[in-house]
């Protein structure tokens, strides 16, 4: 397993398969909620460890072994609310990635460190870690797969819910991505695909997101499109759904893409 620092520069990277299956998921601390009330029922569960969230990851890693890049939000490295486990290396080693990535945003101690992850079956070329701008506690990470202008360019990312707050994370992303053809952007975005500040993004950088019908959030009841998988026109997507998958608070939202040559990289 690898995990990374902030900013890493990778020489033993992998060429992506022409085809290969992404997986965004806010896993809500693997805390499994079915209703709102038990947001209040249940909210200790956010602060405290308990033995059902080790049950609910260990289910959810028989699904995410499915697939070969996975974003996660809403994760904890490795504080008492997790008896001290860090969730994304847990669920890297359970469903068998052997890259694992995190970047913890909000770090209360022993309390909480709250983060965003990333498991891989491909090393990347380079990772960079952001911290956002509009508030405390948002992050995004980005993976180039290859060292050339066209290689895949692959953000995770949780953003804010306020919508002034999002539209300068937006913006922020967008002056990262510049310039890039084959870029990919996965994660909860906490908006809709009809947000204007969602809108601009992929008016900006001639992204399609053809889930854009299924909802993601509440889970019980999905009524709301939060999470994500924003692709670049140029990457042909084989097919993208949402996945009736129940175990947080949030759906996953899964896809398949295929690369052109020129987004592949040549070892």
């Amino acid at each position: 397993m690898t995990a990374t620092p902030d900013k890493d520069v990778l020489s033993h990277h992998s060429t992506l398969p022409r085809r290969f299956n992404l997986l965004s998921y806010n896993i809500q601390v693997g805390v499994d909620t079915c209703r709102y009330r038990e947001y209040v029922t249940k909210g200790w569960k956010h602060v405290l460890p308990h033995r059902e969230r080790m049950v609910n990851l260990n289910r959810m890693s028989a699904m995410l072994s499915q697939f070969d890049m996975v974003s996660l939000q809403e994760v904890d490295a490795g504080s008492l609310r997790s008896g001290f486990v860090d969730i994304t290396e847990y669920l890297a080693q359970r469903a068998g990635f052997p890259h694992w990535y995190r970047q913890i945003n909000r770090n209360i101690g022993v309390i909480a460190r709250h983060s965003n992850g990333f498991l891989s079956r491909f090393c990347p070329s380079r990772i960079t870690h952001h911290k956002l701008p509009g508030g405390p506690g948002r992050g995004a990470m980005l993976f180039e797969f290859g060292t050339h202008q066209e290689a895949l360019l692959l953000c995770s990312a949780h953003l804010a819910l306020g919508r002034r707050a999002r539209g300068k994370q937006l913006e922020f992303l967008s002056e990262l991505l510049e310039d890039r053809p084959h870029v990919v952007l996965m994660g909860d975005l906490n908006a809709g695909c009809e947000a204007q500040e969602i809108q601009r993004f992929i008016r900006a950088h001639d992204m399609s997101e053809p889930a854009c019908d299924q909802p993601t959030f509440p889970s019980w009841r999905p009524v709301k499109k939060f999470d994500h998988i924003l692709v670049s026109r140029k990457l042909d997507i084989i097919r993208s759904k949402v996945l009736d998958y129940p175990l947080s608070d949030h759906l996953p939202v899964s896809m398949e893409l295929q690369l052109p040559d020129s987004a592949r990289h040549i070892a």
